[in-house]
């Protein structure tokens, strides 16, 4: 005959397993959300017909129907715009900046975006469209 403390050891459940696939699901959403970046606004971007994804995007800098800049959820002045943009570029070297400008923003504030990002020593620039 068994004893009932025999029984009670029978009916365990190994538990190792089902941590090992939680801290891996854990592992894998920490390391997909440092890769999404936003520019912290909503930005409606013209369309192209040959637009294309761009690869290593490590700055957005987005410019909103009211003429304003953002960079990183931060509004920024334009003549900040080159020390910042240094200061970012230099974490990452080998990504590139894209400007996310609105259909309604002045094309003219756009152009002087992209002239203080050239100014920052960024070779690779995109401007952000949908595709059309």
């Amino acid at each position: 005959m068994r004893n009932h403390a025999q029984e009670d050891d029978d009916t365990e459940i190994n538990m190792t397993p089902m941590l090992d696939i939680v801290f891996i699901m854990l592992i894998f959403f920490i390391v997909t959300a440092v890769f999404v970046k936003d520019s912290g606004v909503t930005v409606f971007k013209p369309e192209a017909e040959t637009a294309e994804k761009q690869a290593q995007v490590s700055i957005l800098i987005a410019v909103t129907a009211d003429d304003e800049i953002y960079i990183n959820r931060e509004e920024t002045k334009l003549e900040a715009l080159r020390t910042a943009v240094e200061k970012l570029h230099a974490e990452n070297p080998k990504g590139s900046v894209a400007i996310q400008g609105d259909v309604e923003s002045d094309a003219v504030l756009v152009m002087k975006v992209y002239d203080a990002i050239r100014k920052a020593g960024v070779e690779r620039i995109a401007i952000a469209t949908e595709l059309k």
